[in-house]
Order: C-alpha cells, then sequence, then structure tokens
C-alpha cells in the first residue's frame, strides 16, 4: 500500500495493480539512449513501457526458442 496519507484513489489503483500483475521497475541508463528512446517512441507514436514491454517479450521468446534447439 502507498505511504503515508494515501486517497481511496491511490490505494485502489495500488490494489488492481498487485492483482493485475504490475509492478514498478527502475534501471539506471546513459541519459543519451533514454531520450533517443522516448524520441523515437513519439515519432512512431507508441508508449515507452509498450514499446519496452514488446522488446522484452520478443526477447524472451528468442531466449527460449535457442534453448530449446
Amino acid at each position: 500500500m502507498p505511504i503515508g496519507n494515501p486517497s481511496k484513489q491511490s490505494i485502489a489503483a495500488r490494489k488492481y495493480e498487485a492483482k493485475a500483475g504490475w509492478i514498478s521497475k527502475s534501471y539506471k541508463m546513459k541519459r543519451e539512449t533514454v531520450e533517443a528512446f522516448a524520441e523515437a517512441c513519439n515519432k512512431a507514436g507508441v508508449s515507452q513501457a509498450g514499446q519496452l514491454m514488446k522488446m522484452m517479450n520478443e526477447f524472451i521468446e528468442e531466449i527460449n526458442k535457442t534453448d530449446n534447439e
């Protein structure tokens, strides 16, 4: 649950995220890479989170496929 004195909406949002399996991750990356990625996502009209998830899933599938060979 949120720390401090959260609103009912914040509590409901955290409860939904936990139930749906959503988590927040933090990575340290080079500023230039992050800014270029944000600009590329903007140009493509996609969300950064959505694109990251797509690339992660493609990578997972690729690795799993090579492991099974």
